[in-house]
């Protein structure tokens, strides 16, 4: 992947594609659609069959985490802003909706998220309430 390096710590703007990602029960990364290769600056080989958590950014509380897996594991939809680390320490922030896969038995298989760039205004609330999270787990 030849992107223009983006010096770590700085923020990357991806555009307008929807993120794609599949995983099965543990968060295993099944399927990653191209926005999602570009966005995190790996390869297709490196985010296959790796935790999804391998773009996790130090920035997002454990709590945002719990709730996200506590709502997708109940059968529900989860909608947040997570800021996700790439491959060369660069980030991005996404606006993520992510939902259960279900098979004919209504039996959670995997989950399928689809990300979109997230707003300004969006990212500076968020980064504010995730500041103050991150500080009370300290």
């Amino acid at each position: 992947m030849n992107d223009n390096v983006i010096p770590k710590d700085q923020e990357y703007f991806f555009d307008d594609n929807v993120i794609i990602s599949q995983t099965d029960l543990n968060g295993v990364i099944t399927y990653a659609n191209r926005a999602f290769i570009k966005a995190s600056g790996y390869e297709r080989e490196e985010l296959i069959d790796k935790s999804h958590n391998i773009i996790r950014h130090p920035d997002m509380p454990k709590e945002v985490f719990k709730k996200m897996w506590e709502n997708i594991h109940g059968g529900q939809v989860w909608n947040g802003l997570i800021k996700n680390l790439r491959k060369d320490g660069s980030y991005y922030w996404v606006n993520a909706e992510i939902l259960p896969i279900k098979d004919d038995n209504d039996t959670i298989i995997g989950y399928i998220a689809a990300k979109k760039v997230a707003s300004k205004k969006d990212i500076q609330d968020n980064e504010k309430i995730y500041q103050k999270m991150l500080k009370m787990q300290e």
